[in-house]
C-alpha cells in the first residue's frame, strides 16, 4: 500500500492572519495530533516576531515535519534555519518560479539563471538539513522541457521533495493527472525524491485535481484543514479513506478525528472578537496539571518557563529558580501556574515608565462598564475613557487608547491570596509583543485595581525593552 503524505498549508493562507499567536500554536498542536505529515509556515518577514513563532511551533510539535518557506538566497536560508533548527523534524522549503511569465516579468530572471540559483540554494540548504523541498511555482504553465530539467537539477543538488504548483488553477482533473504522469515519466531522478503538488482553487476544482494527482502517482499533497484557495484536507482524506484501497493508496491522517478537529479549527477562524473587549478569541485559563518539587533543578524549571512562552535571559532564569526554591521549600508541590506568577514577579524587572495615577469605574456590571484611567509618564498625565464588556475589559481598553496600540492579551489570571473582608487579590497579565511574552503581576484588595497594575507592569517591560534596544 502506497502512503501519500499530507502537507497542511493552513497557516500560509491570508485567513490565518486573523488568528492570535496562541490560536496558531493551538492549531499546529491539533494538526500534529491529526498526524499531518508536514505543517507549513510562511516565510520570515518580521524577523524577530516570525523567528519566535517558528521556534514556538518547533517546541509545540512533536511528530509532524515543520516546513518553512524561503527564497533562493543564502542569507535568507540562514535566517530561516536559525529559527527552524530546534524543531524535531525541520524542513527548508525553497520556492522559485518556473514559468516564463513569472521568471521574466515578475522576477526578472532568465530560465538558466533561475535553474542555477535554485540548484545553489538547494545544495546550500542540504548542508544544514537533510529535508529540503523545492517548490516549482506556476509549474503547469512552464515550458515542459525546462520544468523537467530544473526538477532533475534540484534533485541532484539534494532536494528530497519536489513540488509542482498549479498556481493559476486552470487545469481540469484529467489534465492535472496527465501532467503528474508526464512529470514522473520525464524526470528519472524522481526515484530518489518524493513528487508533491499544490492546486489552486480558482475553478473550484482543487479537491478534484488533488485527488486526480494522488491517484496519478504523486507522493505528497498540499491541502488545508480550513481551505481558502487550496484543496480541502477533509475532502481529500475522506475520498482516500473510501476509495484509496482501489488505487492501493493510503494516508497517515487520522480521518476518524478529522471532522471534529476541522470544526475546532473553523471556530478559530470564524469567531468574531468583540469591539468592547481587549481579549483575543480563545484566551482562557490553561491548566497543565504539571507540578514541581524542591528536588527539581534549574534545567527543569527553565524548561517549564520556556513552555509557558517566555524567553528569559540567564540572569532572569537564575532569579526565577531562586524564587521557586524559596516557595518549594514551603510547599510540597509548586504548580505551573505558580511558576507563571514567579516569572511575573521576579523576571525582567524594570524601572516603571508608566505609573497608575488613578482610575474610576462606573456603570459597573458583569456585562458592561465604563473605565476612566489616568496614567503618569514622567511628568505628563495621560488619560482615557472606554466602554467595555466588564470593568477589567473597559480598563484594559482605556489603557490601549492611551498607548495608541493594541498588544495581544495572551493570558489573564486572577486569584485570592489572602482571606477575610480585606482579602488581597492577585492578577497576572501576559501581553505578547513581536511574538514574545511579557508578564505583569498586580496585588490589591480591589481585583480591578490589581488587574490594572498587572497590565501596566507588563506594559512597562515592553516599553523598557523597546527603548533600550
Amino acid at each position: 500500500m502506497r502512503t501519500v503524505r499530507v502537507s497542511d498549508v493552513t497557516l500560509k493562507q491570508k485567513t490565518a492572519q486573523v488568528l492570535s499567536f496562541r490560536e496558531k500554536i493551538e492549531l499546529v498542536k491539533l494538526l500534529d495530533k491529526l498526524q499531518a505529515d508536514v505543517i507549513e509556515l510562511p516565510a520570515l518577514e518580521q524577523i524577530k516576531a516570525d523567528s519566535l513563532f517558528i521556534k514556538s511551533v518547533g517546541n509545540a510539535v512533536k511528530d509532524s515535519v515543520i516546513a518553512v518557506e524561503t527564497e533562493c538566497d543564502s542569507e535568507k536560508i540562514d535566517m530561516t534555519w536559525k529559527a527552524l533548527q530546534t524543531a524535531a523534524k525541520p524542513r527548508i522549503q525553497i520556492k522559485a518560479p518556473v514559468s516564463l511569465v513569472q521568471m521574466e516579468y515578475l522576477y526578472h530572471k532568465k530560465p538558466e539563471a533561475v535553474k542555477a540559483a535554485a540548484a545553489e540554494a538547494v545544495a546550500y540548504a542540504k548542508t544544514l538539513t537533510e529535508d529540503v523541498e523545492f517548490a516549482a511555482e506556476d509549474a503547469t504553465r512552464s515550458e515542459r522541457a525546462f520544468l523537467y530539467d530544473i526538477l532533475e537539477t534540484v534533485i541532484k543538488a539534494g532536494a528530497s521533495t519536489v513540488t509542482v504548483c498549479d498556481t493559476a488553477g486552470e487545469m481540469l482533473p484529467g489534465e492535472f493527472a496527465a501532467f503528474i504522469k508526464d512529470v514522473k515519466t520525464n524526470v528519472p531522478s524522481l526515484n530518489e525524491a518524493v513528487l508533491g503538488f499544490a492546486c489552486s482553487n480558482d475553478l473550484s476544482l482543487a479537491d478534484a485535481c488533488s485527488i486526480a494527482g494522488i491517484f496519478a502517482g504523486a507522493g505528497e499533497v498540499k491541502a488545508s484543514v480550513y481551505p481558502e484557495e487550496t484543496a480541502s484536507l477533509g475532502t481529500v482524506a475522506n475520498v482516500i479513506r473510501k476509495k484509496g484501497t482501489s488505487y492501493d493508496t493510503d494516508m497517515n491522517v487520522r480521518t476518524v478525528e478529522l471532522k471534529r478537529l476541522s470544526d475546532q479549527a473553523a471556530r478559530m477562524f470564524t469567531a468574531v472578537r468583540s469591539k468592547t473587549t481587549p481579549f483575543e478569541t480563545g484566551v482562557r485559563e490553561d491548566i497543565s496539571g504539571r507540578f514541581f518539587t524542591v528536588n527539581d533543578d534549574i534545567t527543569a524549571v527553565s524548561a517549564e518557563v520556556r513552555s509557558l512562552g517566555y524567553d528569559l535571559s540567564e540572569e532572569d532564569q537564575v532569579k526565577v529558580y531562586e524564587a521557586f526554591k524559596v516557595l518549594a521549600e514551603r510547599k510540597e508541590k509548586v504548580s505551573a501556574g505558580e511558576i507563571d506568577a514567579i516569572v511575573a514577579s521576579n523576571a525582567m524587572q524594570v524601572p516603571p515608565v508608566y505609573k497608575v495615577e488613578d482610575y474610576i469605574i462606573t456603570g459597573c456590571s458583569m456585562l458592561s462598564a465604563t473605565a476612566h484611567i489616568r496614567l503618569r509618564r514622567n511628568d505628563e498625565i495621560l488619560e482615557s475613557v472606554a466602554l467595555g464588556d466588564g470593568p477589567v475589559d473597559a480598563s484594559f481598553l482605556a489603557i490601549e487608547q492611551i498607548l495608541g496600540r493594541h498588544y495581544e492579551l495572551d493570558d489573564f489570571q486572577i486569584q485570592a491570596v489572602t482571606e477575610g473582608r480585606e482579602a488581597m487579590g492577585e492578577a497576572i497579565v501576559k501581553l505578547r509583543c513581536l511574538g514574545k511574552i511579557y508578564s505583569g503581576r498586580g496585588l490589591s484588595t480591589d481585583i480591578v485595581g490589581s488587574s490594572i497594575s498587572a497590565y501596566v507592569n507588563a506594559l512597562n517591560k515592553i516599553v523598557y525593552e523597546e527603548e533600550t534596544e
